[in-house]
């Protein structure tokens, strides 16, 4: 993405008293804001910073220097001009480079944000209250908005700093006292990063230089440019390094100050120690490292390593290498590695009321994760709405009780990734599992109206004639769980008419009339006749009796007859009995009562009710329809898919459950998830359905329900996979690349993008000038990026177009600019010599020559061949001709077949020629003439002249052998040897020799050498042998004293030596003084020399014999001399006796 500029808003810092009153606010809107910081009074206003942002790094020009006294109080402020956006900005704050304050707030950092709904600007407020000495430092302020960043820096400086060092972090209190928000160090000293492994640290080392030459007052300016966020530390380093200045003699490279390596890699430390014999120990937090497995050893040379395998946070410390009392010192940072999203969270649809566990799983257990809900953070609320479950590895974020509030993105972030998916509640419809049914009863009856909803939590209100029903003596309202009834006991006429059911929060009711039948008693005689009164149930013979599938079917037929008649039920032809366990008739004074338990599909029928007495009989028909949810639809097709969308069609089901389809719902997953989202909640009647809000590239599955007035069918089979990809964008750069009178030839480019699916291929299709029907000009689709259409009509004038097509079908189509003509243009006849053939083509005899020209000419020019001058024989060389190139092929080629060829190419009276020089090449002869010239010593001269054949090309030399007469064996003396004549040399004395010679050319050797017909004797010569003459090396050395005499302190009484050492040839002769007199001849002391060392015995010395001994040695190349003071004491004991 090339850099834009942009604009988000303008800053203001304005300074605070300790009342917090705020000093002058910021300029009026609309009002220009210079590049660089305004000062008014004691308000600071910064534009935030207008730079170029390029692939989400954005880089300020402004830096500002903000100055306080200790313990006052001081505000940012951060206004946002939003008329632009569409949704509110992020701001985040920051101290260093790295340290986020927002979860900082405590007693001495406060975080507000207001919004004016009039100007539309946000305000962003960080207070710092009663401001200390470590709250020194350089902070920023980031804001963005989607795509747009903007960001101000600013420092500040705390008066009355013994020192200034920028704060590097901000350490919250987590036990909740009041002191929370304080500054501390302590918390990140050891995560400053100050040296990476393996990594580059130029700059590193030159803020070593710079800072080591620098005066104090530079010190915060240069970590604010260098972006050092640990200057204490720093520092404090830079002063022991300067301590350590002094050279070491036990090393000599050091430990550097600092390592910072990954958790789980390995780190290797090394020094360079001045003996490479000496033995080294490595200290960790000052305890001997045992070697082991994790901790490796290494000596080389000077070098000495310590290896620490699979770092951990336990290596996290300071690491020592002592030599016998010198030790040089680091510090190891161990970072662990950036957690990473392993399984990413899962978009959801649910009903309100539901529960929703959003889950993800991170690449390490343990890891802090962050959740956010269309960019704000989410935290356990008091009503908890939002639970946080952490299992191993698996985050699950719960929300009890979903509202249509909590649809959105949700986002779950760790350092390392980040995951969204999309939450959607839907209101959750009311079916009715049971309605209520019309009713017919008699005075004094008991009339029951029940209905059954699928929430157990919905109340609901009765009506009768649209005036509310209240409980009394004789009605009861209840609501048990779904199930909600209306009971009326005694019932009277007054009790007739509609009664309604309106479930609370609502848009439909259920209704039901309640008929009353009326009993009129009339004298008959004895002898009555029975009868079936349908009519008085408000139904005829024409009437049906809906049941729903798994419902009871009660069939309350009221009769009369005396005396009381005979029932029998009848389904076509036969007599229902009780003997399936689902039936019971039973007749009582007035009614015939028919019960079916669990209706099902195969009870649907006509059912005939006879009553028979002496008097008569008298037959009904019921008939009976039971109803059903629709079967399932067949699995769905998809017709065609978009970038983010596709179309899919079904077929209705076989069976619509007695009752017309309302309509369908869908539902999608993805490929490898189990989770099925639905489409739309309100059924849509039509057979094809659009789909929308899918990812481009994921693979995808549907199915379908069918919906009746019963209800939801079973699901259909899920669909073949699809994936919703976009069509490409147009092919690039269609141009003409040839035309003829019948014929043209276009080319083009593969399109910019070309999307998540893969290229099908390219149609091609042309239309004449003035009409828009286009016809293929190729069959189906093609896979290259030319295509050449033939059969053209000649004079024609057509548009072409050129459309790529995927598996969403064709993209928008690349046309020509303007029509064509097809008609051949006249073109000169050019030979294209390729650049090989423009010098001798070399080939050797037996290979193939096969030369491709490529020629140009329309129309197709006349190619002809010669060679030599004379017209090319078919039976000599071979000739193909095409349209653009002609091909001269030798299959075996032969001495005969190098010389001259010359090709031409001619359109009428113009032409064009070129020539193509053609050597074929052989083996050389044998040389000529080899003899032998002369002979002496331990060489033999050699002569020969070339050789007759020189396999058609230049001799590049000779291969010169040699042969002992008695084993003949050949043994290559010169080898590619440019000249006629040569020396053989180091010939064996009394050995005979043959030789002989080879001929090279381009080829190779010649198949036969020329071999000397008469042998060489090497003859033997008498040697004298003169033995050299050395010169006698001098070893005589003055006398020198290689250990000196030492001042010694000894006790009177016991004997005393003195001892040294010297060396000296001839052997010196040493003698021995005492305060410069010789003692040789003295008894009391005794002289010893052995091997060089030379000793002198004091036989019970006395405080006498202390004073200045002194050793010489003389020899003939010179003297040396040595002394040493004695002092004799006696015992204190001794002493005070």
């Amino acid at each position: 993405m090339g850099a834009k500029q942009l604009r988000i808003g303008w800053t203001k810092l304005a300074f605070q008293d300790r009342a917090g009153d705020c000093l002058p606010t910021s300029p009026e809107k609309g009002q220009s804001i210079a590049k660089n910081p305004i000062c008014q009074g004691n308000t600071l206003f910064a534009p935030l910073a207008t730079g170029k942002w390029n692939r989400n790094k954005f880089r300020t020009s402004i830096h500002l220097l903000l100055l306080i006294l200790q313990g006052e109080n001081i505000t940012f402020m951060a206004k946002v001009n939003a008329e632009s956006l569409l949704k509110k900005p992020s701001v985040k704050w920051f101290k260093g480079k790295w340290m986020d304050l927002a979860s900082k707030s405590g007693k001495h950092l406060q975080l507000k944000e207001t919004y004016d709904r009039n100007t539309k600007v946000y305000t962003f407020e960080m207070h710092i209250i009663a401001a200390k000495a470590n709250f020194a430092g350089g902070y920023r302020c980031e804001v963005s908005s989607k795509d747009k960043f903007d960001s101000c820096n600013f420092d500040l400086t705390v008066h009355g700093l013994k020192s200034i060092f920028p704060v590097d972090a901000f350490c919250s209190s987590t036990d909740g006292k009041e002191d929370s928000g304080e500054l501390d160090f302590s918390a990140l000293l050891k995560k400053r990063s100050i040296k990476v492994v393996h990594g580059n640290t130029d700059s590193d080392v030159e803020v070593w230089n710079i800072l080591s030459h620098a005066p104090p007052s530079e010190y915060e300016k240069i970590a604010f440019q260098y972006g050092i966020t640990d200057l204490r530390g720093m520092l404090k380093r830079l002063k022991k390094m300067k301590k350590e200045e002094k050279k070491s003699e036990a090393f000599l490279k050091k430990l550097d100050p600092a390592y910072q390596v990954l958790k789980g890699q390995k780190i290797k430390l090394a020094v360079e120690v001045a003996n490479e014999d000496v033995e080294v120990k490595w200290l960790k937090n000052g305890q001997e490292i045992q070697k082991s497995g994790r901790y490796i050893f290494e000596s080389v040379g000077n070098m000495r390593y310590l290896t620490i395998n699979h770092c951990s946070l336990a290596d996290d410390a300071a690491y020592t290498c002592m030599v016998g009392e010198e030790k040089c010192t680091t510090e190891l940072f161990v970072k662990e590695p950036p957690v990473t999203i392993v399984k990413n969270l899962e978009d959801q649809m649910v009903m309100t009321g539901e529960r929703v566990e959003l889950e993800c799983e991170v690449s390490e257990e343990g890891a802090n994760v962050k959740w956010e809900k269309d960019g704000v953070e989410l935290t356990r609320d008091e009503s908890l709405k939002y639970r946080f479950k952490k299992d191993g590895c698996k985050h699950v974020l719960i929300i009890n009780e979903a509202t249509k509030e909590d649809g959105g993105h949700y986002k779950v972030k760790t350092n390392g990734g980040e995951s969204v998916a999309e939450l959607l509640v839907q209101e959750k419809e009311l079916e009715v599992y049971q309605s209520i049914a019309d009713l017919t009863v008699k005075a004094k009856d008991q009339a029951v109206f029940k209905c059954e909803v699928s929430d157990e939590n919905v109340r609901g209100t009765w009506y009768k004639n649209g005036v509310e029903v209240k409980p009394d003596a004789r009605t009861n309202i209840s609501h048990i769980g779904r199930i909600h009834k209306l009971t009326i006991d005694d019932v009277n006429p007054e009790d007739e008419g509609d009664y309604t059911f309106v479930p609370d929060g609502h848009a439909f009711n259920l209704s039901a009339k309640l008929n009353f039948l009326e009993v009129k008693i009339d004298f008959v005689p004895r002898q009555d006749p029975p009868k079936i009164h349908l009519d008085c149930m408000g139904r005829t013979t024409d009437s049906t009796i809906i049941v729903v599938a798994g419902n009871k079917l009660r069939l309350d037929v009221p009769i009369t007859g005396d005396p009381a008649p005979t029932v029998i039920w009848t389904k076509g032809e036969k007599v229902i009995t009780e003997g399936d366990g689902r039936v019971h008739v039973e007749s009582s004074k007035g009614h015939c009562i028919f019960t079916l338990e669990c209706a099902e599909r195969q009870d649907e029928g006509v059912y005939s009710v006879v009553v028979r007495n002496p008097a008569g009989e008298d037959t009904a028909d019921i008939n009976v329809k039971v109803v059903d949810v629709p079967d399932p639809p067949q699995a769905p097709k998809i017709l065609s898919v978009g970038e983010d969308s596709c179309i899919v069609q079904w077929d209705p089901p076989h069976f619509d459950g007695g009752e017309p389809i309302i309509g369908y719902v869908l539902e999608r997953k993805k490929l490898r998830s189990y989770r099925w989202m639905r489409l739309n909640f309100d059924p849509i009647p039509k057979t094809t359905y659009e789909a929308r809000r899918m990812i481009e590239g994921m693979a995808y599955e549907m199915r379908v329900y069918a919906v009746n007035s019963i209800g939801m069918s079973h699901h259909s089979p899920a669909s073949q996979p699809f994936v919703p990809v976009a069509p490409t964008s147009e092919p690039m750069g269609l141009h003409v690349e040839d035309i003829s009178d019948t014929s043209i030839t276009l080319k083009w480019r593969a399109p910019e993008r070309i999307g998540a699916a893969e290229l099908e291929g390219y149609g091609v299709e042309y239309c004449k000038e003035g009409t828009d029907e286009w016809v293929p000009a190729i069959q189906g689709l093609t896979e290259r990026t030319s295509a050449t259409i033939k059969n053209l009509t000649t004079g024609d004038r057509l548009l072409f177009r050129v459309r790529a097509y995927n598996m969403a079908g064709p993209s928008l189509p690349a046309l020509l600019a303007q029509p064509v003509t097809i008609r051949e243009i006249m073109q000169r006849p050019k030979i294209w010599l390729p650049r090989n053939l423009r010098q001798t083509l070399i080939k050797k005899v037996g290979e193939t020559v096969n030369i491709v020209i490529p020629f140009q000419g329309k129309p197709r020019p006349k190619v002809t061949w010669s060679k030599d001058g004379e017209p090319l024989d078919p039976s000599f060389a071979s000739v193909r001709n095409s349209e653009f190139d002609s091909i001269l092929f030798i299959r075996k080629t032969e001495r005969k077949h190098s010389g001259q060829y010359d090709m031409k190419v001619q359109i009428e009276n113009v032409e064009d020629t070129a020539k193509v020089m053609l050597q074929i090449v052989d083996l050389p002869g044998p040389p000529e003439a080899l003899r032998i010239v002369d002979v002496w010593g331990f060489n033999v001269a050699l002569e020969w002249k070339q050789p007759k054949d020189d396999g058609n090309c230049e001799i590049s030399g000779y291969t010169v052998q040699k042969a002992d007469k008695k084993t003949m064996e050949w043994f290559t003396v010169h080898d590619h040897y440019r000249r006629t004549h040569c020396v053989v040399s180091d010939l064996i004395m009394g050995n005979e020799y043959f030789f002989r010679v080879f001929s090279i050319n381009l080829v190779g050797l010649s198949l036969e050498p020329y071999t000397t017909k008469d042998s060489v004797f090497i003859q033997k010569s008498g040697i004298d042998y003169k033995s050299p003459t050395y010169k006698e090396h001098d070893f005589s050395e003055a006398p020198k004293f290689t250990h000196p005499l030492v001042n010694r302190s000894v006790i009177a009484g016991y004997n005393a030596t003195l001892s040294c050492a010297v060396r000296g040839i001839p052997k010196p002769k040493v003698t021995w003084y005492k305060n410069k007199m010789d003692i040789s001849n003295e008894a009391k002391y005794r002289m010893m020399s052995k091997q060089g060392i030379v000793t002198l015995e004091i036989r019970k010395p006395c405080p006498f014999d202390g004073g200045v001994y002194t050793c010489k040695a003389v020899n003939d190349k010179g003297e040396d001399v040595v002394e040493c003071k004695l002092e004799v004491r006696f015992l204190p004991q001794l002493a005070h006796n």
